[in-house]
């Protein structure tokens, strides 16, 4: 199985004295391991780092067997945000959540146009966190997981949702909540409309929102915890 598709690295680890398994995400090809000859070099090292965009030539002898890909680099990568660590570490936290969550070999070309979309949203230091959260709920959602944050789901109202059920993924309303408050995920408004905007503590409620979900429904069933690139980001997020 050959193919050359555009490609962003997700993660890299080193395989004998100079190769290194990389994870790709592919738009037609889902997520791809390959193994890179001379992916340890330090010419190479900068181009393999989480959130690179990459040309990448992909060879396997069968669709099940681990194939080998040449890669040539696009752009400046994630040198570009060097000078914004806050920015750096929630471009591995998002190539973290992907590596995790998706399925390889199966093909999720919108995750990727999301991807896309939200690595050149890292230079907005303004609104990337509340993209990264939005991202996160169309990843669920692209998977079967997505949430209900169209109406009450007791009362079909529409307006003043300000919960979700921790149990079912859909909005709750003030009213029909307030009996059971203690128990809700709070749902920051920006989530409903993109002229919401930001109140103190919207961010960390919607990362706490899709984690929850990520955590229930993705990663629990795999056994594994979220991504420790994830709470790093929410960590400084929580301290910046």
């Amino acid at each position: 199985m050959d193919f050359t598709e555009d490609a962003f690295v997700l993660a890299a680890r080193s395989h004998g004295d100079t190769g290194v398994i990389v994870d790709l995400l592919t738009e037609t090809h889902g997520r791809r391991s390959a193994y890179v000859a001379g992916g340890a070099s330090r010419k190479m090292k900068p181009f393999l780092q989480p959130g690179a965009r990459v040309v990448a030539e992909y060879r396997a002898r069968t669709s099940e067997q681990l194939g080998s890909a040449r890669l040539e680099p696009i752009g400046e990568g994630p040198s570009v945000l060097f000078d914004d660590p806050l920015a750096l570490t929630g471009l591995a936290a998002a190539a973290a959540v992907v590596q995790g969550a998706l399925p390889e070999r199966e093909p999720h070309p919108g995750v990727f146009l999301a991807f896309e979309a939200l690595v050149s949203a890292f230079a907005l230091p303004e609104v990337w966190p509340a993209i990264f959260v939005r991202f996160e709920a169309g990843l669920l959602e692209d998977l079967g997981f997505g949430m209900d944050l169209s109406r009450c789901a007791a009362t079909g109202a529409m307006d003043d949702l300000i919960y979700v059920s921790p149990r079912t993924g859909r909005a709750v309303s003030r009213e029909a909540g307030a009996p059971y408050a203690d128990k809700m995920l709070a749902l920051p408004p920006f989530m409903l409309g993109a002229q919401a905007g930001l109140g103190t503590g919207d961010i960390l409620a919607g990362f706490a929102l899709t984690g929850h979900f990520l955590e229930q429904f993705v990663f629990h069933p795999q056994n594994r915890p979220l991504p420790p690139a994830r709470d790093r980001l929410v960590e400084k997020l929580s301290a910046a």
